[in-house]
């Protein structure tokens, strides 16, 4: 019988499930939306039981679709929105609270004290993150200070905390197993890096008890098999779960950036850059981070990342909030019928700003207005943006690497823009390389459970499924693209530092 490997994609708007052959193609998928819940401004959470509801539903459809026996299936492996963190009951397995959305910045009052407590330098050396509400830390530290008998609870190892992944494989098992892949609990700021423990000063510093969080363990491990008698899912019990990675890492092997120097960035949500820097932890000194990307085979690879909150979701924002297009196509469209954004600039610092500035009270911007802007200019500049964005990312990369990136390798929804993936070439000065099979989260969770389960035997095999689809060059004049970068950083500028409060 050929293999096939499932990948569960578990990202911040969707869940997602998607079937894999040997070759690496995709044989069926299905995707769920679920809602987002705003309580107030700059705070995002998800209802855990929509995660899951929507994830095993997705799951069931995709098998189903697929019209082959289950027990073809060799594996499952699991890709999830990082940082994103429940708390939940470990009898029952309810959740306590809704799950706080790696979006949220209700923990940046949290932040700021613990850094006028003077632990960034700590933070940042074992754990190669910078203080920020963007990581879990202290979204598990405001559960359990904000929830009714929450902490007593914890206390007595009532509770478990854990990221999306932990949530589902916890569920998958029917509470078999308790644990998290190293490239998710690197998200954490409570988890070092360079031992692969959680680090005990670090959980005191955020009053959080180690007995809350899941068991780390590595991206390519047998974590547990699905339990029995899971409605919906009664014909895939036993099937082994054996892979495991955060969205961005899994993006960066599904792309098979295998070598160091290699680099990816993902058009979600989000646009995250990462860039394999190999067996050791790399130091940044222009506001990026370090994380785990995987391990593997015993040994840990490590990636040097940007993050940037708002990217696809300000395309979002121009058709739900604004009413500006009526689909994301349309703002390609309309970003074509005019030659450039007409000196309009917008920073989408919606939930603050990421790398390289890092800050929490930024808020968004729309500058450069003038009364012949169109709708087509301010499109033309949310495209922009997301390009822009990028673009500090991989200047920042260059400055901090020993060696610097020579292709951009692209992936997620919004790199099916010609118009913005040629921007982004144009900025960077690099190629833009788009793949053939542009699902490369799920397909990097679907490779590491495969490499797990025997459905692929090495790196190589699985670098040599894939296939270029386009690759952008440079066209416009460098000296265009320098000033425009010039009048973003000023756009940027007229963004940082908005809120003057706490939120």
């Amino acid at each position: 019988m050929r293999p096939y490997v499932v990948a569960l994609d578990q990202g911040t708007t969707s869940s997602r499930a998607i079937l894999f052959n040997q070759a690496g193609e995709i044989v069926s998928r299905a995707q769920h939306p679920f809602r987002q819940i705003y309580p107030q401004p700059g705070w995002v959470e998800h209802d855990p039981l929509d995660i899951w509801a929507t994830e095993k539903r997705a799951l069931a459809e995709a098998v189903g679709a697929a019209h082959i026996d289950p027990k073809q299936i060799a594996a499952i492996g699991i890709t999830n929105q990082r940082e994103t963190t429940i708390l939940w009951d470990r009898a029952t397995g309810q959740p306590v609270h809704n799950a706080i959305v790696w979006q949220c910045r209700r923990t940046a009052p949290i932040c700021d004290e613990l850094k006028e407590q003077g632990l960034g330098p700590l933070v940042t050396e074992r754990t190669g993150l910078l203080i920020d509400a963007y990581f879990s830390g202290t979204k598990i530290r405001w559960l359990l200070d904000h929830v009714p008998g929450a902490r007593q609870r914890a206390e007595r190892g009532e509770l478990c905390a854990g990221t999306v992944d932990s949530w589902l494989i916890w569920n998958l098992t029917g509470g078999a197993a308790h644990v998290t892949d190293y490239s998710n609990a690197s998200r954490t700021m409570l988890f070092n890096i360079h031992d692969l423990r959680w680090d005990a000063d670090l959980c005191a510093a955020l009053d959080i008890p180690v007995s809350l969080l899941p068991e780390p363990l590595p991206s390519c491990h047998l974590y547990g098999r699905v339990a029995p008698g899971i409605p919906g899912l009664e014909d895939l019990a036993g099937i082994p779960i054996c892979g495991s990675a955060g969205d961005q890492p899994a993006a960066l092997f599904g792309q098979a950036c295998f070598a160091p120097g290699q680099a990816k960035n993902t058009y979600g949500t989000g646009c995250f850059t990462l860039m394999n820097v190999g067996g050791a932890p790399v130091a940044s000194r222009s506001g990026l981070v370090t994380s785990v990307a995987w391990s593997l085979n015993g040994r840990t690879t490590y990636a040097l990342e940007g993050s940037v909150f708002n990217a696809g979701s300000t395309i979002q924002w121009l058709r739900d909030e604004l009413g500006l297009i009526s689909s994301a196509p349309e703002c390609d469209r309309l970003a074509e019928s005019v030659p450039d954004s007409g000196g309009v600039y917008v920073v989408p610092a919606f939930t603050g700003l990421g790398a390289p500035y890092w800050d929490m009270y930024a808020r968004g911007t729309i500058v450069g207005l003038t009364r012949g802007t169109t709708r087509a200019h301010i499109a033309r500049a949310v495209l922009d943006a997301i390009a822009l964005q990028v673009a500090d990312l991989v200047r920042a990369m260059n400055d901090d690497a020993p060696c610097p990136i020579t292709t951009l390798r692209v992936d997620g929804g919004a790199s099916v823009s010609d118009i913005m993936m040629q921007t982004q070439a144009d900025l960077l000065r690099l190629p833009v390389d788009r793949p053939a099979q542009v699902e490369t989260t799920a397909f990097g969770a679907a490779a590491l459970a495969g490499l797990a389960a025997g459905v692929w035997t090495d790196l190589d095999e699985v670098a040599g499924l894939r296939r270029s689809q386009h690759v952008f060059l440079p066209q416009r004049p460098e000296g265009d693209c320098e000033a425009q970068y010039r009048q973003w950083r000023r756009a940027v500028d007229r963004s940082l530092r908005w809120i003057e409060n706490d939120v």
